[in-house]
């Protein structure tokens, strides 16, 4: 499948006539997706060498090379931009991870019964937040975990896994679901 790749923006749209671009940045210091080398789209065959114009909101003004007016600019809209996962700097802090290092991490319980597999990692404002899938939760074979250390108290990247202490609330429900089948 080749190297890991991590999201680190979206293209949202043309900005003014001579070939700005709108990015959403995905980085925790949003002028950083400029860091990291040329950016690649979804399917890695086009590379773009982004520049930094300036700073709108949420977004960033960016000039990509070869690009020079509205209409280029405006088909790129929605292209999310990927860097090479070794192009990221090492995390330094011991609780901080790369979403992208977490997804596809075996979830266990302190038994080490499986519970199924990171599928991905969402914040919605209040968190981050791991969904897991596989592993017979609710029927549906997911679950949806607040990524805090009482619930998730061991990441354990080199061993491929992760320790899930489920809320009580969600075990009685699994454990309801598997009763009623």
């Amino acid at each position: 499948m080749g190297e890991p790749r991590v999201c680190v923006g979206v293209i949202k749209g043309a900005h003014g006539v001579r070939g700005l671009v709108r990015v959403k940045p995905f980085t925790e210091v949003p002028e950083d997706i400029a860091a990291y080398g040329p950016v690649g789209d979804e399917t890695g065959t086009r590379l773009y060498r982004l520049s930094i114009s300036s700073r709108a909101k949420d977004t960033l003004l960016v000039r990509i090379e070869g690009i020079g007016d509205r209409d280029q600019a405006r088909a790129l809209a929605g292209t999310r931009l990927y860097v090479p996962r070794a192009a990221l700097p090492e995390v330094e802090e011991p609780e901080t991870f790369y979403h992208a290092d977490l997804i596809g991490l075996r979830a266990e319980d302190r038994d080490g019964r499986p519970l199924g597999r990171v599928k991905a990692v969402h914040n919605f404002g209040a968190g981050d937040i791991l969904e897991l899938e596989g592993g017979g939760q609710d029927r549906g074979g997911g679950m949806m975990l607040q990524f805090t250390r009482a619930i998730v108290p061991l990441v354990d990247l080199a061993g491929g896994r992760v320790v899930i202490e489920p809320p009580a609330e969600i075990v009685a429900r699994a454990a309801a679901g598997e009763e009623e089948a």
